[in-house]
């Protein structure tokens, strides 16, 4: 049975999430869209600890993302600048190449909350330079076997027909 959306939530409503993966990534956080009834656009809610990121540095080939720094200050490292963040301010992420690659890092002292606001693509491809990996992904349904998702690094290129029956 599908969640009815609703035309108006309060973020202290909201079920979080906390998670942290290794000494770098933790946040308490949810993404909230759907229950908005938003298809074509994403929203989360994010608590990043002093010290944290929530995510990678990376870049989208397809979606952009728009970040709304609600308090706390930060890093918002974009391309090969860092800049300095703090509440109020709006930062942006367009599709791209590493050019616009992008990571928030709370360096201050309280947590950085922010939300993330993105386009929502059904594939996208997503780089990450500091480890030379990407991601394939698509979601061309709303049932499983029409997903594809697959992480790797770039250099065992194959021909076009290799493997191929017959080629």
């Amino acid at each position: 049975m599908a969640t009815e959306s609703k035309a108006v939530i309060n973020i202290a409503d909201l079920k979080l999430d906390h998670w942290q993966q290794g000494t770098l990534y933790e946040s308490v956080d949810t993404s909230f869209g759907a229950l908005l009834g938003l298809t074509g656009l994403g929203i989360s809610y994010n608590e990043v600890p002093p010290g944290k990121s929530g995510c990678p540095f990376h870049n989208h080939h397809v979606e952009d993302e728009l970040f709304y720094v609600i308090s706390g200050t930060g890093e918002y490292r974009f391309g090969g600048e860092r800049h300095a963040i703090k509440a109020g301010d709006a930062l942006g992420a367009p599709a791209g190449g590493p050019e616009t690659a992008h990571q928030i890092i709370n360096t201050g002292t309280a947590p950085l909350v922010y939300l993330g606001i993105s386009t929502m693509a059904k594939t996208e491809i997503v780089e990450y330079p500091d480890s030379g990996k990407f991601l394939a992904k698509t979601n061309r349904g709303d049932t499983k076997p029409l997903r594809f998702r697959h992480i790797g690094r770039p250099g065992a290129d194959l021909d076009y027909w290799v493997g191929e029956p017959g080629a």
